[in-house]
């Protein structure tokens, strides 16, 4: 890796990159809340971002300590309500784009924020869904975000709190689900999914990561395309506003 930037980092740079101008995108706690605010003040000036507690589009004074801290909705457009964002935005279909975080997820996407088991049966209960189920489920596309590790990167995850391509048999417009997982971003890879199978596809290797370092860190084997190419760094200017002007205080880079 860089000494010029950290894996959270490239791992931001490369969830902004996926979110384009004048689209609608709900956001999730951590890094996504970063990788949004870098589009919105960089290529996509004119991107909506939504918080599912009732936010749109704050001017943050700072990261907060989360969604629910009144330093997070400094001058938002709109002050609603979950029943305004989730049930009349993203249920009548006008987001474009969920951004979610999560403890584990499977080879179709489907994540888990529920619980974490053990083999011996033992469970130990997380933060669940809040709004990533609905997110999951009505977005036109999701964006998933976390580290990589074979504890997180499952062949069969503990619960699923948010549905991905389910077991890539059935389509999600059988079951009444629009959208679907476009991308896994882990500061290792990031992966895309196979247009037939449904199954995580590797898309492109960080700077400093080996293919080795990839899959012998996963609980399944990804569809391996012919070539793989390096992600592009992070640049610069990325950098410094990431940390000088959207997340100084290491609130969600760590």
């Amino acid at each position: 890796m860089d000494a010029s930037y950290t894996s959270s980092e490239l791992m931001a740079v490369a969830g902004a990159r996926e979110l384009q101008d004048h689209e609608v995108v709900a956001v999730g706690l951590g890094l996504p809340v970063v990788a949004s605010f870098l589009a919105k003040q960089t290529h996509a000036p004119n991107m909506t971002i939504l918080f599912e507690l009732g936010v749109i589009d704050p001017q943050p004074v700072d990261c907060g300590v989360g969604l629910a801290d009144p330093r997070v909705w400094y001058r938002a457009n709109v002050l609603s309500s979950f029943v305004d964002i989730l049930g009349a935005v993203l249920h009548n279909g006008r987001v474009d784009v969920g951004f979610l975080g999560g403890l584990e997820v499977d080879q179709y996407g489907n994540l888990n924020t529920s619980l974490i088991g053990d083999a011996k049966g033992k469970f130990r209960h997380m933060i669940g869904s809040g709004g990533a189920n609905d997110i999951a489920s009505c977005a036109q596309r999701t964006i998933i975000i976390m580290r990589h590790e074979e504890r997180k990167l499952k062949k069969a995850i503990s619960f699923i709190t948010s549905p991905g391509y389910i077991t890539g048999g059935e389509s999600r417009a059988q079951v009444g689900l629009r959208g679907g997982p476009s991308r896994v971003i882990t500061d290792k890879a990031i992966f895309g999914f196979h247009p037939q199978s449904k199954q995580m596809m590797l898309i492109s290797i960080h700077p400093g990561n080996t293919l080795e370092d990839v899959l012998g860190t996963m609980g399944f084997s990804p569809v391996m395309p012919e070539q793989v190419p390096y992600t592009e760094p992070p640049t610069s200017e990325q950098v410094r506003l990431i940390r000088q002007v959207i997340d100084p205080q290491r609130m969600h880079m760590g």
